[in-house]
């Protein structure tokens, strides 16, 4: 599959062939859902927790006797019918909400999302991708540039996939609004959906093919 590649003025300056066992697949939606409701679990905190009979402050002693009052019977006054009682079936921090999928699926649902950008020319190419200070306008000049020279690529969010670490770009680009930046390694179908283009220089698509296709 040939794709365009751009350069940082905005300019075609040559056309590269993606590996269709990564970018020519199939889509299935089932699987991509399960993989990412997966990973938006896996980052979940337990954050709510109340406190249950045991651990509210009070006394332990049984309140009135079992009979002869006329009343319910009732034990001590850490109950949850009770005010200041202990809460019943409450959320707790020891919760567990991580969900396993096997790193195979994983992987077929991040190249199906990688296929469906290509397929909806979401995907934009660059020969190279590069600055030299973070500076924020540095970014923003070539985003502003493919804007204005790529038709379906005037508004919408933007992910940065970057074959290595580059301090300068992560620098420059976290001020801007709606563009986040990736490591090509990184990458995922929980980040990918979050953004509706998905850039990157050639150089990122071997580091993909290095980082996923491994025998």
């Amino acid at each position: 599959m040939l794709v365009k590649v751009y350069n940082a003025k905005g300019e075609v300056v040559g056309e590269t062939e993606l590996p269709s066992e990564i970018f020519n697949v199939e889509f299935n939606p089932d699987l991509v859902h399960q993989v990412v409701v997966s990973q938006m679990a896996n980052k979940r905190q337990p954050i709510a927790h109340t406190k249950d009979r045991s651990e509210v402050s009070g006394s332990g002693r049984k309140i009135w006797p079992q009979k002869g009052l006329g009343r319910a019977r009732h034990g001590d006054i850490r109950a949850p019918i009770f005010r200041h009682g202990g809460v019943a079936h409450g959320p707790r921090k020891e919760k567990i909400y991580k969900v396993k999928i096997p790193k195979k699926m994983k992987r077929k649902a991040l190249f199906m999302v990688l296929s469906q950008k290509v397929k909806d020319d979401e995907l934009i190419l660059l020969d190279d991708l590069k600055i030299e200070k973070p500076k924020t306008k540095l970014v923003a000049k070539i985003i502003q540039n493919l804007r204005e020279k790529i038709e379906n690529f005037k508004k919408g969010s933007v992910l940065i996939a970057i074959p290595k670490k580059d301090e300068n770009l992560i620098l420059a680009a976290r001020n801007i609004p709606k563009v986040g930046v990736l490591e090509a390694r990184n990458l995922n179908c929980l980040d990918l959906l979050n953004y509706k283009f998905l850039l990157m220089p050639k150089e990122s698509i071997e580091k993909i093919k290095e980082t996923f296709l491994k025998k």
